[in-house]
């Protein structure tokens, strides 16, 4: 421990920071902070104390009650915490959120206090705006009881109901027939009809076909978020009216002493789960010490689903350690462990925000994965890895620079790329694994290719495969229209035999004539539009090293 306190004690005193694929299921919103608590008022002093089945008794005095209305706010040491780095202060923090719930009051972490959170599942529900400040926290993952327990869960104080009247729903319609009370969050699923039937080491069987989308009062659907599929029965719908006011999460200084469990599918989950529209999260720090030969995947820090409008600003995170087990199909496979993980949710934006290790360090997985997510936008951000597992409609990436990782997406709409410079090893990946389809467009504007990060490899621009062989649970499409303006294409380093970039990668090198048959047809590509891209190889930009699939494709260079 005097260890991971000289740590904290490092960046306790910062003031201001660098510029900045599997998941466990989203957590269901929270109606009340009270859960498993017990709250009185009476001239007893100040006390927290756990009792049968981890119920949290809260006593809180007539005169600190005073003293905490008249302050305006609470802080973490009036309900005892200690903040020496080595007491568990977790049921001091619940017990601060939960009277600052049921009073609106904000939260502020005691300055330079260094607050120790162990392994007993207990969550601190934020429903206020909290500043953590120049505080650190150390969470240690070593013993935990319940994996998957956050530590803070922002969560709304609105309650969720099921709408009445809708049977159905189609892909992008505007207006359904209903009243609401209020702008909502409407989630829906059809368990009946299975997608994102995943090929590879990772085969699963799908997932129920669900969608998540914004509805006005009158039934308007905000068509910036549209419904991305026909709805021919629902057997789940939930509506959670969208919290108007913006909460805000500033500062603190987050260390992980990570888990050391067996090397599984066994996500943990603790850290940050917001699970409430119109949150910002400014100026936090995440790092991650005590990663040894073995451990448990990460489900994200940062886990933000079933909500719209959250925006993650000037904050650091950290890519974790990669590790191995076998996969699905009996095979040995790496595991996706992410610092940042989106589900569900809309509108969401990464703003100046970094990592600390090497974003080309490929012992480190990429920091970010997302499942269902639409209007994604990273701006200002130097990330390992862009990606987009089960699906993204829309999605953004400017001004920022990827790693080893690069872009790695499935989805629909318009994927636009501009001023940012990107080192994977093709420009966008089309995951393979859910058949590599984007029915929309993607766009790409003055930016730089790194193909490896430098390394000798033959270069593509769009990767990505699908033999025609599988049913994934819908038709996959490439991008209708690529467009790339100003791109600079850096393969000085590159293979022997190296005949220039390609714009697509090979896809299915066993479609060489008409006499492959498909049994999923892949819909190609109708049209490239190239201006200005230039290699420091002087080779110039070819079709593909399967011609034959693309020969349809018109490619524009005027």
């Amino acid at each position: 421990m005097d260890t991971i306190n000289t740590y904290a004690m490092k960046y306790r005193f910062f003031l201001f920071f660098l510029f900045a694929g599997v998941f466990n299921a989203a957590q269901g919103q929270t109606n009340s902070s009270q859960e498993n608590t017990v709250v009185t008022s009476t001239n007893k002093k100040t006390q927290v104390r756990e009792g049968e089945n981890g119920k949290l008794h809260i006593n809180v005095s007539k005169k600190d009650a005073q003293k905490f209305k008249h302050n305006g706010l609470v802080r973490y040491s009036d309900f005892g915490a200690s903040g020496d780095g080595q007491t568990d202060d977790i049921d001091a923090i619940a017990a601060a959120h939960v009277y600052a719930n049921q009073h609106g009051l904000p939260v502020k972490a005691d300055g330079g206090a260094t607050y120790y959170i162990g392994g007993k599942s207990r969550t601190a529900v934020i429903q206020t705006d909290t500043d953590f400040g120049t505080a650190a926290f150390i969470i240690d993952d070593t013993e935990v009881q319940d994996r998957t327990t956050p530590v803070f869960r922002v969560s709304s104080s609105l309650t969720p109901f099921k709408p009445e009247g809708i049977s159905s729903l189609k892909r992008n319609q505007e207006k359904i027939d209903i009243s609401l009370p209020g702008t909502c969050l409407i989630t829906v699923t059809d368990a009946n009809v299975k997608r994102y039937i995943r090929f590879g080491p990772n085969q699963n069987s799908g997932a129920p076909q669900t969608d998540i989308f914004i509805v006005d009062k009158d039934g308007h659907v905000d068509m910036d978020a549209p419904i991305i599929w026909d709805f021919d029965q629902i057997t789940d719908i939930t509506a959670l009216p969208l919290d108007e006011t913006t909460l805000t999460l500033k500062g603190g200084f987050f260390t992980t002493i990570a888990n050391r469990a067996e090397s599984k599918y066994t996500y943990y989950s603790r850290g940050i789960a917001i699970r409430r529209s119109n949150v910002v999260v400014d100026g936090l720090e995440h790092r991650v010490t005590g990663e040894g030969e073995h451990g448990a995947p990460y489900g994200g820090f940062l886990n933000i689903a079933e909500c719209a409008y959250v925006t993650v600003q000037n904050t650091v995170l950290t890519g974790r350690k990669t590790y191995q087990t076998i996969g699905s199909a009996g095979v040995p496979v790496s595991m996706g462990s992410y610092d940042i993980s989106l589900s569900r949710a809309l509108n969401v934006s990464f703003v100046n925000s970094s990592q600390t290790n090497d974003i080309n360090d490929n012992q480190y997985w990429g920091i970010m994965g997302s499942n269902y997510c639409k209007n994604l936008v990273l701006d200002h951000c130097t990330f390992s890895r862009f990606d987009a597992h089960m699906g993204v409609a829309n999605a953004t990436i400017r001004n920022s620079t990827l790693g080893h990782q690069g872009i790695n997406a499935i989805g629909s709409g318009t994927f636009t790329v501009e001023n940012s410079t990107l080192h994977g090893r093709t420009l966008i990946n089309l995951r393979s694994d859910y058949g590599s389809t984007w029915q929309g467009e993607v766009l790409i504007r003055n930016c730089d290719f790194v193909p490896a990060g430098g390394r000798p490899v033959s270069a593509s621009l769009i990767g990505g495969s699908n033999s025609g062989q599988h049913d994934f649970g819908y038709t996959c499409y490439m991008p209708e229209r690529i467009t790339i303006e100003s791109l600079r294409i850096d393969d000085s380093n590159h293979p022997e035999d190296y005949q220039g970039p390609a714009i697509f990668a090979s896809f299915n090198p066993d479609m060489t004539d008409d006499s492959y048959q498909e049994q999923f047809p892949y819909v190609r590509t109708r049209e490239v539009i190239l201006r200005n891209v230039t290699t420091n190889s002087g080779q110039a930009l070819r079709l593909s090293d399967n011609p034959f699939m693309f020969k349809n494709v018109k490619v524009n260079t005027d």
